[in-house]
């Protein structure tokens, strides 16, 4: 089981850098976790010596009990749960297939729905899994509250009404799937959507969902071709802006150093 947990450990901290890398968290907020069972989940802790998560290390990866506390021996010693663990924890428990969180803080998102822009369907083929995300419709939180709690974690979970993301209002956002690639991808997903519905805004163009005869052309491509394609190229354009940014070469994250 140790093995299968560092390679989940690993996981989740690539996926935190995958979504810093794209903009979607900045500094040492947001947090993404992943179920290991009924009781526990990895979630990115806090260290003393934290230094964003676009710098997550598997080490900064934790295993936490449902209640807070630690999940094994040592797993809290130098570190800190997340304050809005109830985010992760109440999704979890009222979705059980939803097994991977992300909380993160997208300025796009929070900038269009404070503007009053609703996420609509408002393009089709330039991203087929973001249309039909946006088709089902994407609800909000209207609270800009932080949810430290299981009452306010529980009333954020109601607004998604079973939606795989919720809207915080000036707050971010909350993407919940059955795995840590898919939440960090509907999250991307998101962001384009709120990107392009600002950008026709400012061009003083009128959002229109795209029209009811398309739909049929817009095919689930299956994840061979969506997620998993996705999903290798957040992977090697994370590589890249890693070896740019160390200079020295490939980085050494991967490796838990």
């Amino acid at each position: 089981m140790t093995g299968e947990l560092d390679q989940r450990r690993a996981l989740v901290a690539q996926a935190c850098r995958v979504a810093a890398a794209r903009g979607l968290v900045d500094g040492i907020l947001g947090h993404l976790s992943l179920r290991v069972d009924d009781d526990h989940l990895l979630v990115r802790c806090r260290s003393d010596t934290d230094t964003g998560v676009a710098f997550t290390r598997p080490n900064d990866i934790r295993l936490i009990a449902f209640d807070g506390s630690a999940g094994a021996d040592g797993e809290l010693d130098g570190y800190r749960v997340p304050n809005e663990l109830p985010i992760h924890v109440e999704t979890m428990l009222a979705y059980p297939d939803y097994r991977a969180v992300a909380h993160l803080h997208p300025p796009a998102v929070v900038a269009a729905d404070l503007a009053g822009i609703e996420i609509r369907p408002i393009y089709g083929a330039y991203d087929i899994p973001g249309a039909w995300l946006a088709r089902r419709g994407v609800p909000v939180y209207e609270r800009a509250v932080l949810i430290r709690n299981s009452a306010l974690g529980k009333e954020m979970v109601a607004a998604m009404r079973g939606a795989p993301v919720v809207i915080c209002r000036g707050h971010g956002i909350t993407s919940a799937a059955s795995s840590v690639e898919q939440a960090v991808l509907q999250a991307i997903s998101l962001d384009a959507l709120a990107r392009m519905s600002l950008r026709v805004r400012a061009a003083g163009g009128t959002l229109r969902d795209i029209g009811d005869a398309d739909w049929d052309a817009l095919p689930d491509l299956g994840p061979a071709f969506t997620s998993d394609a996705a999903w290798r190229h957040e992977l090697a354009r994370l590589v890249r802006m890693e070896w740019v940014r160390d200079s020295n070469g490939p980085s050494a994250l991967d490796a838990g150093a």
